[in-house]
C-alpha cells in the first residue's frame, strides 16, 4: 500500500499543512474525553509520530487503540508541542489487530524477557536503536573498504579446514547418527564431499588466496564457532570483518585497523545521534562522550613483553597472574588501555605459542608479529598478524603443532607461487555493536542470537 515512511515525515518540514499516510505498529494510545492519541512507529525512526483523532471528525478509532495492533493512518500533517511534527487522522485503517495478550504492554522490559521473544523484541526503542546501528555501521565498513580499492570477496561459509586450529567446528553432514559404517573414515567417505567437513570458523585462510590475486580484499559474514563459552561476550554465530593486505607488514595492518574503526564510528555518531542519545541517556552515561574520545587521538602502541612488565610492576591484584607467556584477559587488556594509555592501543609481538599456526615468525624465534587492539571499557576488539610467507617455516610450525598439512595444500602453495609480504585482522561485529551502545550482552545485538543450548 503505498504510504511515506514516518522518518520522512520527521525530516521533511515541508510535509506540514500537506496530506500524508503513514503505516505503522501501535506503541502507545491514550483516549481522553475529546481527543484520542496513538503513538506509531514504522520502524524508520526512532521516534513515534503521534496521530491525533479529533472525536467529532467522525473518524472511526476504537478499534485502533490496542497495543501492537498495524495501521493504515491518511491525515494532515501539523507542527505540534515542542515543534515536533504530528498527524491530524482523517481516516484510520486497521490493517491487523492484536489481542490484549500481546506481551510488550509495559513501557519497560528486562532484557532477559525479550530475549524470550526475539521476533517481537524489535519493536521496543532499544531494539529499534540496536538494528538501525547495526545497520549503519554495516554500510560504513562497505563504504571504508572501498573508499581504499578492497574488493569485497565472499569465502566458504563450508569447509575442510580449520584456521584457527582449535577444533571448534560445527560439523556439516547429510548422513547423521549411523551405525552402519565400520569406521570414521568410512563415514566421511560416504558423507556429501566424501571427507569430514564443517563451517566456517573464520573466511581469512580462502581471503589471503584472494588477495594474493586481487591485492587488497574483505570479507564481511557469518561465522560459526562451537565453542562452549556461555557468556555475554561470545556467540555460535556471528559476523566477521576480515580485510587481509597484500605487500604489507604488521605496521600498515595496525594502520588500516585504526583508520577503519575512528572512520565507522565517526560515521555513525554523524549519522545516528537520536540513538545515541537514546544509548547515552539509557545504557551508558557519557557514551558518545568516550567514543568521541577515542577517535580524537592517535591509539597508543605497545609490545606483548612490555605490557607484560607494566601489568607485573602496577600492583594490581588481578584475578589472573601476569608472567611472559600468558594470555592476557580482559582485565589486564582493560588495565594497559584504561589506567595505562587511557586511550585505545595496540599489543604487539605476542609468544608464538598463545597465538595461531598462521602468524609471522619474529626474528627472536619466540614472538610473532601479531597485534590485537585494546580499547577501554571493553578489552580486545580486534585481532589480526602479519602471515607468514615463509613456507618451509609454516610447514615447520604447522608439523609442531600437530596439524595435518594435506587439509592446508593450497593455503601452503600461495608460499610456492609468488609469496609475498601480507596481513589482516578480524573484528567481530557484534562486539564493535556492544562497545559503540553500551550493550552488555552480546545476545542483545543480534536479531537471533545463538549461543550454547540455545537456538530458536
Amino acid at each position: 500500500m503505498k504510504h511515506i515512511d514516518i522518518k520522512e515525515v520527521f525530516a521533511d518540514k515541508a510535509l506540514v499543512n500537506t496530506k500524508v499516510t503513514v503505516c505503522g505498529w501501535v506503541r502507545t494510545a491514550r483516549n481522553s474525553k475529546n481527543v484520542a492519541f496513538i503513538e506509531l512507529n514504522d520502524g524508520t525512526s526512532l521516534k513515534h509520530i503521534q496521530i491525533v483523532v479529533d472525536k467529532e471528525s467522525g473518524v472511526d478509532f476504537e478499534d485502533a487503540l490496542k497495543l501492537g495492533s498495524s495501521l493504515k493512518v491518511e491525515g494532515t500533517v501539523v507542527e505540534g508541542r515542542g515543534g515536533l511534527p504530528e498527524i491530524n487522522a482523517e481516516s484510520i485503517t486497521v490493517i491487523g489487530t492484536c489481542p490484549a495478550e500481546y506481551p510488550l504492554q509495559k513501557k519497560r522490559h528486562t532484557l532477559e524477557f525479550l530475549r524470550t521473544m526475539p521476533h517481537l523484541r524489535g519493536r521496543t526503542n532499544t531494539f529499534n536503536a540496536v538494528m538501525r546501528v547495526r545497520s549503519v555501521l554495516a554500510q560504513a565498513i562497505h563504504e571504508y573498504f572501498r573508499s581504499k580499492n578492497f574488493v569485497y570477496v565472499n569465502t566458504p561459509l563450508i569447509t575442510g579446514s580449520d584456521c584457527e586450529g582449535a577444533g571448534e567446528m560445527f560439523q556439516v553432514t547429510t548422513i547423521g547418527y549411523s551405525t552402519e559404517y565400520k569406521n570414521e573414515q568410512e563415514y566421511y567417505e560416504n558423507d556429501f564431499f566424501g571427507r569430514k567437513a564443517g563451517l566456517s570458523v573464520s573466511g581469512q585462510l580462502e581471503g589471503e588466496m584472494a588477495a594474493m590475486a586481487m591485492g587488497k580484499i574483505y570479507t564481511f559474514g557469518p561465522s560459526f564457532r562451537a565453542e562452549n563459552s556461555n557468556t555475554p561476550k561470545h556467540l555460535a554465530e556471528f559476523w566477521h570483518v576480515e580485510p587481509e593486505i597484500a605487500f604489507a607488514e604488521l605496521p600498515e595492518v595496525i594502520e588500516t585497523a585504526e583508520d577503519m574503526i575512528k572512520h565507522v564510528i565517526r560515521t555513525l555518531l554523524d549519522t545516528c545521534p537520536n540513538e545515541m542519545k537514546f544509548f547515552d541517556e539509557h545504557f551508558e552515561k557519557g557514551l558518545i562522550e568516550r567514543l568521541e574520545e577515542l577517535i580524537s587521538h592517535d591509539f597508543g602502541v605497545v609490545t606483548y613483553t612490555e605490557a607484560i612488565r607494566l601489568l607485573k610492576e602496577s600492583g594490581e591484584n588481578f584475578v589472573y597472574p601476569v608472567e611472559w607467556g600468558c594470555d592476557l584477559q580482559t582485565e589486564h587488556e582493560r588495565y594497559i588501555s584504561e589506567k595505562v594509555f587511557k586511550k585505545a592501543v595496540f599489543v604487539t609481538d605476542y609468544p608464538k605459542e598463545i597465538k595461531s599456526f598462521y602468524m609471522k615468525q619474529n626474528p627472536d624465534g619466540k614472538t610473532v608479529a601479531a597485534v590485537d587492539l585494546l580499547v577501554p571499557g571493553v578489552g580486545e576488539i580486534i585481532g589480526g598478524s602479519e602471515r607468514e610467507a615463509d613456507y618451509d617455516k609454516l610447514v615447520a610450525t604447522m608439523q609442531e603443532r600437530g596439524m595435518n598439512l594435506d587439509l592446508y595444500t593450497d593455503y601452503l602453495e600461495l608460499r610456492k607461487y609468488g609469496s609475498v609480504p601480507h596481513g589482516g585482522f578480524g573484528l567481530g561485529f557484534e562486539r564493535l555493536i556492544m562497545y559503540v551502545t553500551g550493550m552488555q550482552n552480546i545476545r542483545d545485538v543480534i536479531l537471533f542470537p545463538r549461543t550454547v543450548g540455545s537456538i530458536r
